[in-house]
Order: C-alpha cells, then sequence, then structure tokens
C-alpha cells in the first residue's frame, strides 16, 4: 500500500525518462540501501532483458544516501530499509517542489547473525540489546563458551543500522568496540570467519551464517525469522522495505513499479531470500 505525504502530486517525466537521438532509449536510476541492493540489481536485470530500450543503473550507499540523493534531485527512486523522517519529507517538498511518496516493495526480518560453531541459537531483545551496548561482553554470560564478544554492524548511513539502534537498542549508543562495515556482505563476512562474532542484516544475505531465534521476555518458543513469523508480524524485527520517489510515480517509473509489485517481481523478492509482500499489500 502507498503512503503520501503533502499536499501535491506533480511529478515532472522529464525527470526519469531521457530519449536517446538513435535508439529511444529511457532511464532510470535507483539508490540506497545495501540491504536492498541485490534484490535492486536483479528486478532491474531482469526487466531490462524484457526491455531492451530501457536502462536501469542501481546503486548502494546506505539508506541514507539514497535519500539524500533523492531530495537534492541526482536519483529517480531511492531504496530504503527505513522510513524516511518527517524532516527528510519536509526537506524533499522544500527542495522538489513535490510530495514523497512510499512504496513498501518486499518485507525482511532483520536478523542478528553468529558464526555457525556457536551454540547460542536464541536471545532475548534485552540481551541483544546489552550485548550490542557492552553491557554483555562475554558469551558465557548467555549460554555459550567463556569467549569474549566481537561486534559487528553497519555505519551510520544505513537504514539498517537505523533500524536496529532504534528497535533494539532503544536509541542507545553501541558500545565502543562495535565495528562498523560498509554493507551487509561485509558483516556476514566477518562473522562467518569469526567464531566470536555477532552481527545483524536482512535476511536475504545469509549464507555460511546462523541467525539467532529471538525468545519473547515473558517467556515461549523463540520466533525464528522466517516467512510465517514475518507475514504474522510475530517476529519482533519484521520491516518492511521501500522504494521512495518525488511525486506519484508516472510513466517508466510507474510502469516498472507495477511490474515490481505485480507475480514476477515478487517472484524476485524470494527468490533473492526476501519476503514477498502480502497480497493486500500489491494492490496498486
Amino acid at each position: 500500500m502507498r503512503r503520501s505525504f503533502g499536499f501535491f502530486t506533480v511529478l515532472a517525466l522529464a525527470a526519469i525518462t531521457s530519449c536517446g537521438p538513435r535508439t529511444g532509449e529511457q532511464s532510470l536510476t535507483i539508490k540506497g540501501s545495501d540491504t536492498m541492493v541485490q534484490l535492486g540489481q536483479q528486478w532491474a536485470e531482469t526487466y531490462m532483458a524484457a526491455r531492451p530500450e530501457v536502462v536501469i543503473q542501481v546503486t548502494g550507499g546506505g539508506s541514507g544516501t539514497g535519500i539524500a540523493a533523492l531530495i537534492n534531485g541526482s536519483t529517480d527512486i531511492a531504496q530504503a530499509s527505513r522510513d524516511m523522517r518527517e524532516e527528510e519529507i519536509r526537506e524533499a517538498l522544500a527542495q522538489r517542489g513535490a510530495e514523497v511518496h512510499e512504496t513498501p516493495v518486499a518485507l525482511d526480518a532483520l536478523a542478528v547473525y553468529v558464526h555457525n560453531d556457536n551454540p547460542v541459537r536464541s536471545l532475548t531483545m534485552a540481551e541483544i540489546s546489552a550485548i550490542f551496548r557492552g553491557e554483555i561482553t562475554h558469551w558465557s554470560q548467555v549460554g555459550g563458551p567463556d569467549r569474549a564478544i566481537v561486534l559487528y554492524g553497519r555505519e551510520n548511513s544505513s537504514g539498517t543500522y537505523a533500524f536496529f539502534r532504534e528497535h533494539v537498542m532503544d536509541d542507545a549508543d553501541f558500545a565502543p568496540v562495535y565495528q562498523a562495515l560498509p554493507g551487509t556482505a561485509a558483516v556476514i563476512n566477518a562473522v562467518s570467519q569469526d567464531p566470536a562474532g555477532v552481527g545483524y542484516g536482512g535476511i536475504g544475505y545469509v549464507e555460511g551464517v546462523s541467525t539467532l531465534s529471538i525468545r519473547p521476555a515473558s517467556g515461549g518458543e523463540p520466533i525464528e525469522p522466517n516467512l510465517d513469523n514475518v507475514l504474522t508480524n510475530r517476529y519482533p524485527l519484521s520491516r518492511s522495505l521501500y522504494f521512495y520517489t518525488v511525486g506519484e510515480p508516472e510513466g517508466l517509473m510507474a510502469e516498472f513499479l507495477d511490474w515490481v509489485l505485480g507475480p514476477e517481481g515478487q517472484e524476485i523478492v524470494t527468490d533473492v531470500g526476501y519476503y514477498p509482500l502480502r497480497p493486500s499489500e500489491t494492490v496498486l
């Protein structure tokens, strides 16, 4: 389901398409979330294969980078793994003269990763928070081996960083020993090689590591970051992944977005390792 902000609905089609003098080429630029970059690239490659006249460029850099590019007009679509902030929405309206338009395009479980040899398989949210705050410093404190915990995560331009800090850390600071890495792939790589490591990121990147289930504070069975638990919002770190545009999409942008929300686009979501939208969310 799309969500709009503000009162303007004007979008200049010239900002999203360009016709080359010889080929009639149309183009879109997509920038932002590193969590979504593989998904965005797969969407783009599949769409361009069916429409050779279209060129779609997809780059990462983090949700904050993509949103900043949307505000200054250097990208057509910002991919984001967090909601745009109210001040960003106001700035986009002031600079671009049109409302920000939000479209959920996929679902994700923000997962907590550990090394495959780590026997710890579930933690409470409070324990995860205490680990990343530096209040729990050894795995033995949470039922693991007597080994100091090594923290890995994303840099502060990342939407995943912002989501984790808000929903897990309650906006507290990370421990001084926290190692900020430039992408989720780097976090996965670090944790996969470090038996003492722990990190976090999108479910679509999980390979060569184990994911932790989250135990309810009140007791009960640990909740895995799987499709059923995300669709029912039982997994506490379920989230939507977004496309943001300035103004309601038109022309090529609208055609591409409709395709992303359709059966082929949502099948790619599954293929890449994320979760498709609930049926009600794909209705335009």
